[in-house]
């Protein structure tokens, strides 16, 4: 089982929502630099190479609850 941080969920939750870096860091009160750690920490851990397959995958959850 993945475990993503409380604020790996909250990035990964905009980035589904087709939000840029900036427009995420600006949300959260942080820089653009910690979005993009964070973003590719949730890419990484979920083993995906694009944001299609982030979505996808995130879908497919939506869909089997």
């Amino acid at each position: 089982m993945v475990l993503l941080t409380p604020r790996e969920m909250q990035v990964l939750r905009h980035v589904a929502l087709g939000q840029l870096n900036k427009q995420i860091a600006a949300k959260m009160g942080v820089t653009e630099k910690t979005v993009k750690v964070h973003r590719g920490r949730v890419m990484h851990k979920l083993h995906v190479r694009s944001v299609a397959e982030l979505v996808r995958m995130l879908e497919k959850l939506e869909h089997s609850r």
